[in-house]
């Protein structure tokens, strides 16, 4: 069973929707003890960096999620501020993230955006992919995917970059270290090619 983590900071139901378009079931859960045998983990998130890692804590997922992530190795896809939240920190907020990318969440850069581009950064746009990835497969530059944000992944380790994407510059859009992924815009949104990544991942 694939698992979507519930901690009231996620566009859950349309990750639920979309799974069920591609046939995969899914459960969404706050409960530790289910979260315990998941074979597969969703963290979706929108909203403020800070206000995510606190509702993680304070639904007692942190463990538990440590548990089946780091020492388990079950497979995560974070999306969109539960991308974000598989970091350090972020300009956000003062929160620590789970911290199991090496990376900071840091604020678009006004001044090298030119006049038209805006903040958030609320578009269609396509990805620059970085490496192989099975979470890519038979997707390439041309894929296109929806994003709404401010504030981007900045890896420390360009090993773990996945994706980039350009907005006036190239900030990173998707990240992979072992079991652990992490996509900035949503794939729920993204018609077919978000399709094919959720498909991907379910292949993992």
């Amino acid at each position: 069973m694939i698992t979507i983590i519930d901690y009231n900071a996620g566009n859950i139901k349309s990750i639920q929707n979309m799974l069920k378009r591609i046939g995969v079931k899914s459960c969404i859960s706050s409960k530790p003890s289910e979260i315990e045998t998941a074979e597969k983990l969703i963290l979706p998130g929108v909203g403020h960096f800070d206000y995510g890692m606190m509702n993680l804590k304070q639904s007692g997922l942190v463990d538990v999620l440590n548990k089946k992530v780091v020492d388990e190795k079950t497979p995560l896809l974070g999306i969109c501020l539960g991308a974000q939240l598989l970091g350090n920190g972020s300009e956000e907020g003062n929160e620590k993230g789970l911290g199991w990318i090496d990376m900071d969440v840091v604020k678009f850069d006004k001044s090298k955006l030119s006049e038209n581009l805006k903040i958030p950064h609320m578009s269609w746009n396509e990805i620059n992919i970085k490496k192989e990835s099975k979470l890519l497969e038979g997707l390439d530059n041309d894929a296109r995917f929806y994003f709404v944000h401010s504030y981007h992944m900045k890896c420390n380790d360009e090993m773990n970059v996945l994706t980039n994407t350009s907005y006036g510059y190239e900030f990173t859009s998707a990240v992979e270290k072992e079991n652990i992924f992490g996509v900035q815009f949503h794939p729920e949104k993204s018609h077919k090619f978000g399709m094919r990544l959720l498909e991907n991942f379910m292949s993992i």
